[in-house]
């Protein structure tokens, strides 16, 4: 019988009448997620710190066709038993171990929501200044401390507002905005290329380099794939969040595939070669789009960019980074969080961090940020597909995963192996990010396996996960399902 501290109704197993998110729902849902602010700075910031454009799209495009593989595999576990996340990882944590890891996602998720609701409302600051001039002449009344005035606060609080509206919704409300709001937001960009193409005058020029041949090459690979795969790293471990709606595992397969790795590469693109264009055009490289718009000229043209920046921050903050954290702290205490509880809590935390100061600077948005939290988790990325893939053999006794006794259970809900696995995986990233945040002086090889900290944690924790499951726990090894199932997905 199921223990009420391990399921409500958003916990549970989905049902096969849930299952309603068909290929193009999943590509949809990753155009949506992938055309927006942060994928655009995730290039445009590489080439404001010299980087050739060519390299930075490089490192994008591979760090994407490298963090598919995990998405598609833990994406099964959600189409084949209709699990999320935090229930999925009670297998390999335990039912109550699943809970470190599930707040360690829920934490970055967070995080990621106060960034992009930032940008955002950024969008809609000047998208209202250019409708409300008055505007500009808002008193400013807001503490020195905070570090932004009074019209980017209101703009910040608005953009924050409209989003819990949708959340409030659920989830279907989510993948009826990212269907509609795809297309829009393809267009945008490539409306911005063109804008760039016209004024520097021809495509040969607009692709020439202008970044320092010396910084970006191969020496740094470690860190700019590092920084591309670590921006995913996230969705690799919650994409069951999504695929437990899946009608089968082709759509989430071929979903995710149309879906993620063409549009982050071609935005990717959009975002280098327009930031190395701004050079040629403005005399300076200008990597914050919403600036850049902003300097387009022209009310119309300006507005129309202002709203497409606002709907893609809007389509991508929602689904990637509220419903994890909702889910998470619904596996917290099931009894107390409910899936619109759970994402209240995590919005407002995202906006308690004070985004605006985490990202003033692009390069420790890009390599303190960005690689600090792709230890954390490519660590639990390594247990995770370890477990499934090579001690369940995809199999998962569901049942057992909402119940105190059974398979899941370990030592009091707790499997300690993958606990010391996730402590093995970040640990030799510590002095690394301790460097890069300049709290110490570290020897150059702790700042280069920091380069490469999110394969580090992964490769290692899955390591030392599947060696202590094979010493300790044998009879977990590639055991077939006898218990209930939910309602599978068709292969």
């Amino acid at each position: 019988m199921a223990d009420g501290r391990l399921i409500n109704d958003d916990l549970a197993p989905t049902t096969s009448d849930q299952r309603t998110w068909s290929m193009w729902n999943i590509a949809a849902l990753w155009v949506g997620m992938a055309i927006c602010i942060p994928t655009y700075t995730l290039a445009s910031g590489l080439v404001a710190k010299g980087w050739s454009w060519k390299m930075a799209v490089l490192c994008v495009a591979l760090g994407n066709i490298v963090v598919l593989v995990p998405l598609v595999i833990n994406a099964h576990a959600g189409t084949r038993h209709g699990v999320s996340f935090p229930v999925f990882i009670r297998a390999s944590f335990g039912v109550f171990g699943s809970n470190v890891p599930s707040l360690m996602r829920a934490l970055v998720a967070c995080g990621w929501f106060g960034i992009q609701t930032w940008w955002g409302g950024e969008a809609l600051y000047i998208l209202i200044r250019i409708l409300c001039p008055a505007s500009w002449s808002l008193p400013d009344v807001t503490p020195a401390w905070l570090g932004i005035s009074t019209g980017e606060l209101l703009a910040f609080a608005g953009f924050w507002a409209l989003q819990v509206i949708i959340i409030w919704r659920g989830i279907e409300s989510i993948r009826i905005l990212e269907t509609w709001a795809a297309p829009f937001l393809l267009a945008i960009g490539v409306a911005l290329f063109a804008w760039a193409l016209w004024r520097v005058g021809d495509l040969s020029t607009l692709l020439a380099e202008s970044g320092d041949p010396k910084v970006g090459g191969m020496s740094a690979m470690g860190a700019g794939l590092t920084v591309g795969v670590a921006y995913w790293g996230t969705l690799a471990l919650n994409i069951p969040d999504f695929t437990r709606f899946a009608k089968s595992q082709r759509d989430q397969v071929a979903g995710q595939a149309m879906g993620l790795v063409p549009t982050m590469t071609l935005f990717a693109f959009i975002g280098a070669v327009v930031t190395n264009a701004t050079v040629i055009i403005f005399g300076t490289r200008i990597a914050d789009p919403v600036q850049l718009l902003g300097r387009i000229g022209g009310p119309a043209l300006t507005i129309l960019a202002m709203l497409g920046l606002t709907i893609a921050t809007l389509t991508t903050n929602i689904a990637a980074n509220i419903v994890s954290p909702a889910n998470d702290l619904a596996n917290l205490a099931p009894r107390t969080f409910s899936f619109r509880r759970g994402a209240l809590v995590a919005a407002g935390l995202g906006a308690a961090i004070m985004p605006w100061r985490l990202v003033a600077d692009l390069g420790n948005y890009l390599f303190t940020w960005l690689n600090g939290y792709g230890a954390l988790l490519g660590a639990v990325g390594g247990i995770m597909i370890v477990d499934y893939v090579f001690i369940r053999r995809g199999h998962l006794a569901v049942d057992d995963l909402y119940r105190r006794g059974g398979r899941y259970e370990y030592s009091g809900g707790f499997n300690w192996i993958a606990i010391v696995a996730l402590v093995a995986g970040i640990a030799p990233n510590v002095p690394g990010f301790l460097g890069a945040l300049g709290a110490l002086e570290v020897p150059a090889l702790f700042a280069t396996i920091y380069d490469w900290a999110w394969f580090v944690a992964f490769f290692i924790a899955g390591a030392v996960h599947l060696g202590g499951m094979a010493l300790f726990t044998r009879g977990h090894f590639g055991h077939h399902v006898t218990a209930k199932s939910a309602p599978a997905a068709a292969a």
